[in-house]
């Protein structure tokens, strides 16, 4: 058998990491000096979305925020604890392409199998995405494991759907992404003031990039939900995640229309995990679904 392992950025709600039996590693943010905890496990969703609301609300306000990868000794720990077990151990990883953190996975797993006399195995899956498009493969591979596939099984067939797996997002405030070198200061103030809103999106080398902008939150919003009405693929068979950054209202928004014309399978509403939500800012709203490939369009 074999562990399930997650950060916290793949924003999977505690009490669904709970029925999937799904461990998370939790990024630790720098909040006025002292330290946060990105993820709480006995939380339900009501106390996440309270909690986000909290958050958001003093980003909002000019909250002071850092934030910062897990280290490379807390992956050891948790594989490390799961070889001792006797469990190998699967990993989902935030994109190589805007975060460290698969690479520091990488190191801990390499020196654990290093020193390991028993023959137990790691996978890592670098999902190229963000939020619940991390979150959704690891729910998929629990599922699997749960039918009794093995690690190799699992493992080889999310990697196959890695770029299957769409994730598209609107902000509320360009300064947050500007912060983060995807577009200039200057390029935030303008587009601020003119009310222009961006759609971005994972590429397939795992980097986040616009889509294409839009006039107005209303227009981006509207836009979210065609292009995954217009690019979803088996729909009744997916997971289909919204993530938020205290834009609660707007997600049920997008949940009705979506239901208006596309069955699924089932939705996940959360809210964006601490860490991941800073960095994209108050306001942001964001679907995960599978596509055949992420070069979306819009019919």
């Amino acid at each position: 058998m074999f562990k399930i392992f997650v950060d916290s950025a793949a924003n999977i709600p505690a009490e669904i990491v709970k029925k999937h039996d799904i461990e998370v590693l939790s990024f630790v943010n720098c909040v006025n000096g002292e330290e946060v905890v990105c993820f709480t496990p006995d939380f339900t969703q009501e106390q996440e979305r309270a909690q986000g609301k909290e958050y958001y609300d003093a980003m909002r306000e000019g909250l002071d925020v850092k934030t910062g990868l897990i280290s490379v000794g807390r992956f050891e720990e948790a594989f490390q604890g799961a070889f001792d077990e006797g469990y190998d151990v699967l990993y989902f990883s935030l994109s190589s392409g805007i975060s460290g953190t698969f690479n520091s996975a990488k190191i801990a797993a390499d020196d654990v199998l290093e020193n390991d006399t028993t023959g137990r195995r790691i996978r890592l899956i670098d999902t190229m995405n963000a939020s619940l498009a991390q979150g959704i493969l690891a729910i998929y591979s629990s599922e699997m494991r749960a039918k009794g596939m093995d690690l190799d099984e699992v493992a080889d067939y999310v990697q196959s759907k890695v770029l299957n797996m769409n994730g598209v997002f609107t902000v509320g405030d360009l300064k947050y992404i500007s912060k983060t070198g995807r577009i200039t200061k200057t390029i935030a103030i303008v587009g601020n003031v003119l009310n222009i809103k961006p759609i971005l999106r994972g590429d397939s080398e795992g980097h986040i990039v616009q889509f294409s902008k839009c006039r107005g939150r209303k227009s981006a919003v509207n836009t979210l939900i065609d292009l995954f009405c217009d690019n979803i693929t088996d729909s009744e068979e997916q997971i289909v995640g919204i993530a938020h950054a205290d834009a609660y209202e707007e997600s049920l928004y997008i949940m009705e229309e979506i239901q208006k014309r596309v069955k699924v399978r089932e939705f996940i509403n959360t809210s964006y995990d601490l860490c991941t939500g800073t960095h994209v800012g108050p306001d942001t709203l964001a679907l995960f679904f599978m596509a055949k490939d992420r070069e979306l369009g819009v019919e």
